[in-house]
């Protein structure tokens, strides 16, 4: 009855949510392609046996890197098929795997499409990232015996306090998990009261993440052509904080100033503010190179966070300066880059924690104490490079969830289809 209610929600919104592809593809023509896929409809169907794993944004098609090549190297006679549900997932999803992945683009959550997504790639299992909870897709996977876990998994007070709301739909689904791997322990116990059955601790995947050399030593080469100049990134930056920190900045012109936009569709707003605040600046996307004259680097290019962190002296993450929940400050750290925080890191509680009792990362009550503190380690190398060092060796501890991961997967492959379903077709 609840999953009943639930779809006719959804079919009932529908049209508003075509409506509103289409609306997002103005700026993002990704979005008004592979339309069919958004019903469970697809044109070639694979020959071999699919392993399928979900990432549903750039974010989690990242983190999701070391597991992939794992998966690779361990099951090299399956095919692996990547979904998304965003234009900018799909994108990155190209940049990283390119073809040696099929992407796609995950269906609605109606009974409809979702039988027609999993009949046509007959997938092995399931591995969704982080927090995809989708009531029916998981009920019609365990309708055919496709075991799905959830990978990475992070759940915080907040968000384990919304599923609380609406219990009688989040519970079945977390149910039907055949195991969650938890990042840490807090996350672990979220997930099991709302209803996992089998919660593993297999820690985060994200220190597993190797940034891209050849971005890593442009960025370093970038780093050096400046002569000196220091830099301070404004990294993965939401809507309204570049305008606080902006703010917050000061008249000190001796620093370059380099805002990475979170989503590529607001590089043009980013630009039209800078340029509306009189800010002399370049932008990357063109090919420009912020000359002594320029106060700012936009960072319009997706795909080159490793050569942005490589090229900065002081890291503010961005996402937590709004109540956001904030973003990876991981690979920040694993490149050595001093990293500040805003309040607001709640999607990383975790990670933040560590990375504050390490020494390699410090937190702002808002963004003009940001600024202070960043400013206040532009001009003290030797704290900076002790924070950075910081963040290389916390990397350095926390690997391995890459493993314990894969092991997870094994064992829900090599399981015998529970009594009572359809049996798993070998592809």
């Amino acid at each position: 009855m609840a999953r009943a209610l639930y779809s006719l929600v959804l079919r009932l919104a529908l049209p508003l949510a075509l409506l509103r592809l289409w609306w997002r593809g103005r700026r993002e023509p990704v979005y008004r392609q592979h339309l069919g896929e958004r019903f469970g409809r697809y044109a070639e169907r694979p020959g071999r046996s699919v392993i399928w794993l979900h990432a549903v944004s750039v974010g989690e098609a990242r983190a999701a890197a070391p597991l992939v090549r794992a998966l690779q190297g361990a099951f090299p006679e399956s095919d692996l098929l990547l979904t998304c549900t965003t234009a900018a997932g799909r994108t990155a999803l190209a940049q990283i795997y390119g073809d040696r992945v099929r992407c796609a683009f995950l269906p609605y959550d109606l009974p409809g499409p979702m039988a027609r997504f999993l009949a046509h790639f007959r997938p092995q299992i399931g591995i969704m990232m982080e927090t995809e909870v989708w009531p029916n897709l998981l009920s019609a996977c365990r309708a055919r015996g496709t075991p799905v876990m959830l990978a990475n998994a992070r759940m915080s007070r907040k968000s384990a306090r919304g599923y609380r709301r609406f219990a009688w739909l989040a519970r079945p689904a977390f149910g039907s998990l055949a195991a969650v791997c938890a990042q840490d322990r807090g996350a672990a116990r979220r997930l099991a009261l709302l209803g996992a059955e089998t919660v593993v601790l297999c820690g985060n995947l994200k220190f597993d993440v190797e940034p891209d050399p050849a971005k890593v030593e442009e960025g370093r080469a970038f780093r050096a052509a400046l002569r000196g100049r220091k830099v301070l990134l404004l990294a993965s930056t939401r809507e309204g904080e570049e305008a606080l920190l902006l703010d917050a900045l000061g008249e000190d012109d001796a620093s370059l100033l380099v805002i990475v936009p979170r989503h590529p569709q607001r590089f043009d707003q980013v630009a039209a503010l800078l340029a509306a605040r009189g800010l002399a600046f370049a932008r990357r996307g063109l090919g420009e190179a912020p000359h002594a004259g320029k106060r700012v680097y936009l960072g319009d290019t997706m795909g080159e966070m490793a050569f942005y962190y490589a090229s900065c002296d002081v890291a503010l993450i961005g996402g937590s300066f709004q109540p956001l929940g904030g973003q990876n400050l991981i690979e920040a750290c694993a490149l050595g880059a001093p990293v500040v925080l805003g309040p607001h890191m709640f999607n990383f509680a975790q990670a933040t924690r560590q990375a504050l009792a390490a020494g390699a990362a410090l937190q702002a009550s808002d963004a003009v104490e940001a600024m202070r503190s960043a400013r206040a380690l532009l001009g003290d190398p030797a704290r900076c490079a002790q924070m950075g060092a910081a963040g290389i060796r916390l990397c350095a501890a926390h690997r391995g969830a890459t493993e314990r991961h894969l092991a997870v997967v094994r064992a829900l492959i090599e399981a015998p289809a529970p009594a009572g379903v359809r049996a798993r077709a070998p592809g």
